[in-house]
């Protein structure tokens, strides 16, 4: 049978659209598609949500595909090896307490198996603002992020989020629009981002599990963005704090009322 342009082009608008309308309400809206928030979105899909993740990028995986300095080798400790293992993912032991892992191997298969649970991934969007209602956030508005870079006047869409996970990383996405846009305070001490601080490995991978949590009605930050919120450390290419944190910000929203 001869290929016809035109329906390979029908296949995927028609697809892509469908996927879209289906997740403009969502029961989870994630933000950034590293490791904090792929594993969130695995955990999540897989006690019935519906989730979807929304990645500024074209690729997923934020700073796990290069590892250190893009050695794409990560490191995990004895206590997130665990997860890597439930993921079928091949660990080689370093020295006592300290895994390595493959990092291309590590994103690519937690990336598949959250899509095989369930969650959907929505790549080169970006949260430009949120949606507020009696003080909780209840939704994000969205734009595609190369409209973003270049400055266009083009406005955006919205969804519904029963619940949002930042987990940006470094950048706080979502909070830095809160803070600035919106009248709400955030779990902190100040009411406001605390910023990260220098990196310090084992001091970063242990707060930032603490700093995993709801930090205003219907967000919760995951990752790097918890410690970043929250005035924690950066940690480096050690990945272990990463995973249990995006664990953790899924059950908190699985066991929340």
């Amino acid at each position: 049978m001869p290929l016809n342009e035109v329906t390979i082009t029908r296949a995927i608008i028609d697809r892509f659209f469908r996927k879209l309308m289906d997740h403009l309400e969502v029961d989870v809206a994630v933000v950034g598609g590293g490791p904090a928030g792929l594993v969130a979105s695995y955990f999540l899909a897989k006690a019935g949500k519906k989730v979807a993740i929304f990645e500024r990028k074209l690729s997923i995986g934020g700073g796990m595909w290069g590892g250190g300095m893009m050695f794409n080798e990560i490191v995990v400790q004895k206590e997130a090896k665990p997860i890597l293992d439930m993921f079928g993912i091949r660990t080689s032991e370093y020295k006592k307490g300290y895994y390595t892992a493959d990092a291309i191997e590590s994103v690519s298969t937690i990336c598949s198996q959250a899509v095989r649970a369930g969650a959907v991934v929505f790549n080169c969007i970006t949260v430009e603002d949120v949606v507020i209602r009696e003080g909780r956030i209840v939704g994000l508005v969205i734009t595609w992020s190369p409209v973003e870079m270049t400055g266009l006047h083009v406005d955006p869409l919205s969804i519904r989020a029963g619940n949002v996970i930042d987990a940006t990383g470094h950048d706080t996405e979502v909070l830095r629009v809160i803070e600035r846009k919106a009248d709400v305070r955030l779990n902190t001490e100040t009411g406001k981002l605390l910023g990260e601080r220098s990196l310090w490995a084992e001091k970063a991978e242990k707060v930032t599990i603490d700093n995993t949590r709801e930090i205003c009605p219907g967000v919760y930050v995951a990752g790097m963005s918890a410690n970043a919120a929250f005035g924690g450390p950066r940690m480096g290419p050690i990945f272990g704090g990463m995973l249990l944190s995006g664990k953790r910000a899924a059950e908190l929203i699985i066991n929340s009322k």
